[in-house]
Formats: structure tokens, sequence, C-alpha cells
């Protein structure tokens, strides 16, 4: 599968569209105030970069890196669309987003994902692609509707397994 990445405005109703049913499956599955997940003005936030994947005309997946200060990034929005699930869309949206943060020079890839069931193919994903466990980051405090992952970069070469300091 080869996949289009638009660095994303934001504009289009296809988009508008994955981001809705993301946060409602997001308010779904967790408490209100165990959800993460930034709606359309977080998104735009100067701090913020959203890529939108395509297949041709097809919306196919989206994900976003926050810039955290001190040379971290945090994984945000990472949605593969319902139609295009099982063709390796997550693998594909998340190694752009490690290479395009590596080619930035950041140091650490940091993110939120949920600890209830439904999260655990997230889990899964960002486990086999190097990412630890960790403390909680930035803002977020311990919760146990969340689960806190980090990913160190090799001097913006391909990400690495090593283990990093939070």
């Amino acid at each position: 599968m080869t996949l289009r990445f638009e660095l994303d405005d934001l504009t289009r109703s296809e988009v508008h569209g994955l981001l809705e049913e993301h946060l409602a499956d997001m308010h779904a599955t967790s408490p209100a105030e165990s959800v993460h997940a930034l709606g359309l003005r977080e998104l735009r936030a100067a701090e913020v970069e959203f890529w939108s994947a395509w297949e041709g005309p097809e919306l196919c997946g989206c994900g976003a890196l926050k810039n955290l200060g001190g040379g971290d990034v945090e994984l945000k929005s990472m949605r593969t669309a319902r139609a295009a699930r099982g063709r390796g869309v997550g693998t594909i949206v998340l190694r752009h987003l490690l290479k395009t943060a590596a080619e930035r020079g950041y140091r650490r890839v940091l993110l939120e994902t949920g600890s209830q069931e439904f999260f655990a193919p997230a889990r899964r994903l960002y486990a086999r692609h190097g990412f630890a466990l960790c403390e909680p980051f930035a803002d977020y405090v311990q919760d146990p509707n969340s689960v806190f992952m980090k990913l160190c970069l090799d001097d913006g070469a391909v990400p690495s397994v090593k283990p990093c300091p939070l």
C-alpha cells in the first residue's frame, strides 16, 4: 500500500469526519477526564503538525506531532479510517510520523494511549516500533485509564529501541 501524506490544514470534511469518529470512540471507551484526544482547535495550534494519509481520493488515516519543547514531541491523533483497517495504515502513518520527528531533530517521541482493551492494538503497534512504558510527561498525571510510552531517536536517524531517560 502506498499512501500520500499531506501536511493538512484541517479544512476538509473527510478529515473532520475522521476526527469526529476518533473523538467519539475516545469518549465511548474512557471517562471524560481521561480523554486526551485533541479537537480541531487544538490541532490547529502552532506547536502541532497534522498529517492526513490518502490512497487516491480515499482518506485512510491521520496523525499529528505536538512539539513539547526540549527535544520532545508527542504523538497525537493517530487514527485509521474504519474502511482502511487491516491494511497496515497504522504502521505506515506511525513510520511517517517517526521519520518526520527524526528529520526535525526531536530526541524523544512520547505518547499517551488508553489502558482499556479497545486500545490494545495501538499499544501493540507502538511496542512493535520500539516504544517502552514510561511515566507521565508534560501536563499528564498518573491515571489508571492511561498508558504512557516513549521512544528515543538517534541523531535524526532510524528510531532506536534503546532506553532513554524521562
